[in-house]
């Protein structure tokens, strides 16, 4: 019995390459691969990222002929989330608001500063060190305006808070050995 076979069917005979792209499939191929990583880039940027000064911000043009912003203005969204008691969260230090003081406090439990940040309000609780075993609320609804040290594990890690003039004193005022714990709000 004798097998006829075709060039195609159960051939051992080489098969030939397809034809090598042109330059005009390779610029394509390279323009698409380029605009795929931008697009990539812009969609998992994380959002604490801040723009390089003296960009215009997101969803703005900057006009043609006037000079670009070359620092930070004070009264920014950092205030205005400050006021309307809203947290920054981008790690920077919020300024004093007006008619308060800043406070330093260290906390009994530094864990605590891993919850804060700038602009969070918290209250602000003591624990004497002699007398009685009660908690002594000092200030309610405290601005954080920075977290000092959050990763220290020597003590070394403090809020500053803005607080009211009376708040201050009765903070300052706590005897020696007080310790001091934080309820954040939410």
């Amino acid at each position: 019995m004798r097998f006829g076979r075709t060039v195609g069917e159960r051939s051992l005979r080489p098969v030939r390459w397809p034809a090598r792209p042109g330059p005009g499939t390779l610029l394509r191929a390279g323009l698409v691969a380029a605009l795929l990583g931008l697009a990539v880039t812009i969609l998992y940027t994380p959002p604490g990222c801040t723009p390089v000064p003296g960009a215009a911000p997101p969803g703005t043009a900057a006009p043609t002929g006037s000079p670009a912003p070359t620092g930070t203005d004070p009264s920014g969204p950092p205030a205005v989330a400050a006021r309307e008691g809203r947290g920054d969260r981008t790690g920077g230090s919020l300024p004093l608001p007006d008619g308060t003081v800043g406070v330093p406090v260290r906390l009994a439990e530094p864990a605590a500063l891993a919850v804060v940040g700038p602009g969070s309000r918290v209250d602000l609780l003591a624990l004497p060190a002699a007398g009685p075993v009660t908690t002594v609320l000092l200030a309610s609804g405290a601005l954080v305006l920075d977290v000092v040290g959050a990763g220290e594990l020597d003590g070394s890690s403090a809020l500053y808070l803005a607080l009211a003039p009376p708040q201050a004193q009765r903070v300052v005022g706590q005897p020696e050995g007080s310790r001091f714990a934080v309820v954040v709000r939410g």
